[in-house]
């Protein structure tokens, strides 16, 4: 998967988001609570982990995203960007002032070995 480099190079801190409801439109806001983060070697762990996650194809499934992260530079300032995860349809949105347009929509193989690790650290930074 493709991330944008500036603001993944910026990112110090990444809240995990238990999604309840939504994004119902690309870039519109994730409901739910922040569960967990990750700080200092944590964060290039997963970030690691999301950029080696392959592409797949698109299964119709509605998109509905149970997870999602936002990634800081400072936790005070407003998210750099911010991704939710469907592991139904294997889509990702991401949004936020540093991500260009080709990266906003993209699939992931959610099969894969770092698609599931991500899942099994983002379940374990909270409730299910």
């Amino acid at each position: 998967m493709l991330l944008p480099a500036e603001a993944v190079a910026a990112t110090t801190r990444i809240d995990v988001v238990r999604i309840t409801a939504g994004p119902e439109h690309h870039g519109g806001p994730m409901t739910g609570p922040v569960v967990g983060h990750w700080e200092g070697p944590a964060v290039t762990e997963m970030l690691t982990a999301v950029r080696k996650m392959p592409a797949a194809d698109l299964t119709l499934c509605g998109f509905a995203p149970g997870w999602g992260l936002r990634a800081y530079a400072d936790p005070a300032e407003p998210p750099l960007y911010e991704a939710a995860f469907c592991y139904g349809c294997d889509m990702a949105w991401l949004w936020g002032p540093q991500v260009p347009e080709p990266l906003h929509r993209q699939t992931f193989a959610s099969d894969s070995p770092y698609a599931l690790f991500l899942r099994m650290r983002m379940r374990a930074a909270g409730p299910r």
